[in-house]
């Protein structure tokens, strides 16, 4: 047996989770000698009960690793272990780091700049709108782009990252074979084709439950430089991912929503608590600072990838300069709807051609 068969076998195992594996790494050394350990060295272990001797002694009875790796392979899915280079660094250092990643897509040195983004699976407009803005700004800053690929807030951060032309990383709480939910199967396929990576810690086969997200909610919040909570309720787990990034010390960012909408409960009670408010990816970029070297290349994208402006969005621009103008007067000026006006304002924003400041107003920059 191989030491990647090895690995891939004990990640498989049923009631043994990262922790525990941990400590029988510590205490064996590698994973092919866990595996072939006899029952009362096993028993020595810190919370190994028979239970987990007897699963771990009879483990052919659980997985077949070979016939594992030979799909994944197949499939076009790589496997990475913590040994491997292309292992992400800030997860190496969690406290249960994932033992193994199974990776549809490729992983990058960049994705190190990282931001998580996530809310409700019941997204309002007004909520994927905000998501759409803040992930496009972001991830043509050159910060990728780390979410659930979960309905809602998760999806519309995976599509805008990837409308911007950036990176984006969906961490599934499901095995690949069994992508959760099965309608956002094309949107993986384009992160994996160019755009990022779909990452899973389960095998192939594993359906989604109720422990799977909020491990995968770990991975999520070990994983991000820093964590964006867009709209969610105060039963969300968005709520659990914004607590896990705080113990491990990562910033957390809340978008505010209307006191008298449940939707926006949790992220107010995160200000409340003291997660840092925001309304413009720009407060994010200056609280982290922006990635220069990106920059440029998304800069030279913006000038060479992107279409003539459509005449709303030329004459609106043409209304603006570098001191801020409110709305209103934006409105009265183009002679535009002001559904007109305002829709037009956030695409010129997602363009990195406008910047919105409180009360309103707007300015080119």
């Amino acid at each position: 047996m191989s030491p990647l068969e090895a690995l891939v076998a004990l990640n498989a195992l049923p009631r043994i989770g990262p922790v525990r594996v941990r400590r029988l790494l510590e205490a064996f050394g590698d994973a092919t000698s866990v595996l072939g350990a006899p029952i009362d060295r096993l028993l020595r272990v810190d919370r190994v009960g028979e239970e987990t001797a007897k699963i771990l002694h009879q483990w052919q009875d659980h997985t077949d690793p070979a016939a594992e790796i030979a799909e994944a392979t197949r499939r076009g899915i790589a496997i990475v272990t913590q040994d491997d280079q292309a292992y992400p660094a800030p997860l190496r250092d969690a406290y249960d780091p994932p033992l193994l990643l199974y990776v549809w897509g490729s992983l990058d040195s960049c994705d190190r700049h990282s931001i998580g983004v996530v809310g409700t699976r019941r997204a309002t407009h007004y909520g994927a709108q905000v998501a759409r803005k803040f992930a496009y700004q972001l991830a043509q800053s050159g910060f990728s782009i780390i979410s659930g690929l979960a309905r809602g807030i998760d999806t519309a951060a995976h599509e805008a990252a990837v409308a911007a032309k950036g990176r984006t990383i969906a961490v599934v709480g499901s095995g690949l074979a069994k992508l959760y939910p099965p309608e956002n199967l094309p949107l993986a396929e384009k992160i994996a084709d160019g755009h990022g990576a779909v990452v899973s810690e389960f095998p192939l086969h594993t359906a989604p439950d109720k422990q799977t997200f909020p491990m995968r909610n770990r991975i999520v919040a070990a994983w991000s430089r820093a964590l964006l909570v867009i709209e969610c309720p105060a039963w969300s787990g968005s709520l659990i991912t914004a607590n896990l990034a705080s113990e491990y010390g990562k910033p957390v960012f809340a978008v505010p929503g209307p006191i008298d909408k449940p939707t926006s409960a949790g992220c107010n009670q995160l200000i409340r608590e003291g997660a840092t408010l925001v309304a413009d990816p720009g407060q994010i970029l200056d609280d982290l600072g922006e990635l220069p070297f990106t920059r440029q290349a998304a800069v030279a994208m913006e000038a060479s990838d992107l279409p003539a402006l459509p005449a709303d969005e030329a004459a609106v621009l043409a209304l603006l300069d570098n001191d801020e103008s409110p709305v209103d007067f934006i409105i009265e000026r183009s002679g535009m709807p002001a559904h007109v006006v305002t829709a037009t304002l956030m695409k010129l924003e997602m363009r990195r051609l406008v910047r919105a400041f409180p009360g309103f107003r707007y300015a080119r920059r």
